[in-house]
């Protein structure tokens, strides 16, 4: 349980971080995928009211990143802000931003991996790698390998678990389960357990020429935000480092501006509110900030509060398979020890 159980849907970020000023207060953190009218503004914007020692705002595209920092500059002046672009699609730019963050700061303490697209046509990864599940889930472990000697450096000076890993997921993460046989969905023949969520709303179920399923290639990269999130818990907590996966809730945002009418009005019904950026960042600012999740007690956080997970989803087995493809995928092991 976390400490405010009466927050919920409408619960302000700036709120939360009111209420957990002190553990802002003085701290490194890093937010990536931050842009205007995004839940990243949102998220930066909370973590800004309240005077961390630096705020690095991470995203591809440097003039939103810039647009973002103006912004907080204008409302909080004493705030240290830095920005880095990164393309999450191309190994060689996270490697770049990642040895940038590391000339600034010597210790971070929160890492909000916000970052997100959906695509509705084939795209891939620099690395040929299918580009929902390179972008959402190779490309933030990659990141997080590589800072990953700041959080040591940040948890021997914090309580143990104050120190957090905070992913982004989605509820979508039910349509699918990591499909190993068929990572880069190319529609081949998968084992019954990696098979989708059955039956498929149509347009959700939707297969193209070239067998790419986008849906089932959004809530495969979801989950596997979950699963990352499941062993980074299971496996960092003997260095104080703890991981949770939030769902922001339905947003108004530029997240899905590639969808047609038909994608746009069977995502419109998954939500019964539609959020405002500042609201969309309030879980994850519990994830990172209650003090109550120092000694966890769960994985995944929607609305404030936790929340269950597909059975698949909080699979150790399943977690520890993905984690050495992701290896395999970035060439090179993640060694939490």
């Amino acid at each position: 349980m976390t400490s405010y159980p009466s927050w919920g849907e409408h619960t302000s970020a700036l709120e939360v971080a009111k209420t957990y000023a002190q553990q802002i207060q003085g701290r490194n953190v890093l937010i990536t995928g931050v842009a205007p009218e995004g839940v990243g503004e949102g998220t930066a914007t909370a973590f800004a009211s309240q005077k961390p020692a630096i705020l690095i705002l991470v995203s591809r595209t440097k003039a939103k990143i810039d647009s973002v920092a103006l912004s907080i500059r204008s409302s909080y002046p004493d705030v240290d802000v830095r920005s880095i672009t990164i393309d999450l699609a191309s190994q060689t730019s996270i490697r770049k931003a990642a040895a940038e963050v590391t000339s600034l700061i010597v210790k971070l303490d929160i890492l909000v991996n916000n970052a997100g697209a959906t695509y509705n046509t084939r795209r891939w990864t620099i690395e040929g790698i299918e580009m929902q599940f390179g972008a959402n889930h190779i490309g933030p472990f990659l990141f997080t390998k590589l800072l990953f000697p700041l959080f040591k450096k940040a948890a021997r000076e914090q309580p143990a678990g104050a120190t957090r890993i905070i992913n982004l997921s989605s509820h979508g993460h039910r349509l699918s389960t990591i499909r190993f046989h068929d990572y880069n969905i190319e529609n081949k023949e998968v084992p019954p357990e990696e098979k989708p969520f059955s039956p498929l709303p149509p347009a959700f179920g939707r297969v193209l020429e070239d067998g790419y399923m986008p849906t089932v290639a959004y809530g495969q990269s979801k989950t596997a935000n979950i699963l990352f999130t499941l062993y980074l818990q299971e496996h960092a907590k003997n260095k104080g480092i703890t991981s949770y996966a939030v769902h922001p809730g339905g947003v108004t945002s530029h997240l899905g501006r590639e969808h047609d009418e038909e994608m746009a009005d069977a995502i419109a019904k998954t939500s019964k509110y539609w959020k405002t950026p500042d609201e969309g960042a309030s879980t994850t600012l519990v994830a990172a900030l209650d003090p109550k999740l120092n000694e966890g007690g769960g994985l995944y956080l929607a609305d404030c509060q936790f929340f269950p997970t597909a059975e698949f989803a909080q699979d150790p087995e399943i977690a520890q398979r993905l984690w050495h493809l992701s290896e395999d995928l970035i060439g090179e092991k993640f060694c939490l020890e």
